[in-house]
């Protein structure tokens, strides 16, 4: 069974510019050399070569305790090409964007610990729906007016969601993203497989891992890392 792993966090309001520069390798970020791939799509026409200006501007004008994106974090599979990865990228781009304004970049880095090649992708997702009305860029961002669409700003796709609904939408996305997975791997004649459920919700009866964290790892030997990952072999 390959590895699964789709996580998803929100920006609020502040971060999505700086965030969008870190995932892409621009700005401050220009130096970093493990993106592979990267694009966005969706954006109002006031921004629509301009990602940055959507963000910059959702950072200026969202509410205070509102979110300006989400973003999903996803493993590509191993037993892919690169080609191949960054087609299933674009199917899982569909399937959670949307209509809705996005940017993304695939990372292929080396893993610290094990030193295999770890392909990823992160997906910035603003929850804001477009909705055919012309609006000034900093309405945008403001809160949605029902009875009077054209006076506020673009909907939220989470907006009137209790939690339990949002748990579910949730849920569902992940097992979406499983199921693309597992159907490209099908497609090129691969046998593994990868599950979006807990360990617990497959009966595997072993405890899950823990994530380590850089200061961690570099803080082992060369020996402490392959008694790790010899160990951690063993309890799959």
């Amino acid at each position: 069974m390959a590895s699964f792993h789709h996580q998803i966090k929100s920006g609020g309001r502040g971060k999505a510019a700086i965030h969008a520069d870190y995932i892409t390798g621009e700005g401050s970020h220009a130096s970093r050399k493990d993106v592979i791939a990267s694009g966005f799509g969706n954006m109002p026409h006031w921004a629509e070569d301009k990602p940055w200006l959507f963000w910059k501007t959702g950072d200026g004008h969202e509410r205070a305790n509102g979110a300006v994106y989400r973003e999903h974090e996803i493993a590509l599979p191993a037993d892919l090409t690169s080609d191949q990865q960054i087609a299933l990228a674009m199917r899982h781009i569909a399937d959670i964007a949307g209509h809705k304004p996005y940017q993304y970049a695939i990372h292929a880095t080396h893993s610290s610990l094990a030193g295999v090649l770890n392909v990823h992708m992160h997906l910035m997702v603003s929850d804001r729906m477009p909705d055919g009305i012309d609006r000034p860029p900093e309405q945008t961002f403001k809160r949605y007016n029902r009875e009077h669409p054209e006076l506020g700003g673009w909907k939220k796709d989470s907006g009137g969601k209790n939690p339990i609904e949002l748990r579910d939408a949730v849920l569902g996305l992940k097992k979406q993203t499983a199921k693309v997975q597992n159907e490209e791997l099908a497609r090129y004649g691969h046998n593994d497989r990868v599950d979006h459920r807990s360990l617990k919700e497959q009966g595997v009866d072993r405890n899950p891992e823990h994530h380590l964290g850089q200061t961690r790892i570099r803080r082992m030997s060369a020996k402490d890392k392959q008694a790790y990952v010899a160990e951690r072999h063993d309890r799959r």
